[in-house]
């Protein structure tokens, strides 16, 4: 399985854990948290001492969840 297929094992969204936000499967880590960490600047590394129950996998699952949301998003192009 290709990774960025592979996010679908590990990001899942459950109306019962953090008010139905993607988290990581098993965590109670939201996607958005990880995603903003990474726009922070904070390297895997941080990210993962703050967060000792993620592994690298699942940042990376975190981020190909995140890209292919972006792809499905429908944003109207600006006027001009």
């Amino acid at each position: 399985m290709s990774p960025d297929t592979d996010w679908q094992k590990r990001v899942r969204s459950d109306p019962q854990v953090h008010h139905g936000d993607p988290c990581i499967v098993g965590t109670r880590v939201p996607v958005s948290v990880i995603i903003g960490s990474i726009a922070d600047g904070d390297s895997f590394e941080q990210i993962l001492s703050s967060y000792p129950q993620l592994s690298r996998e699942d940042i990376q699952a975190a981020l190909h969840f995140a890209a292919e949301a972006v792809n499905r998003f429908d944003l109207s192009p600006l006027a001009g």
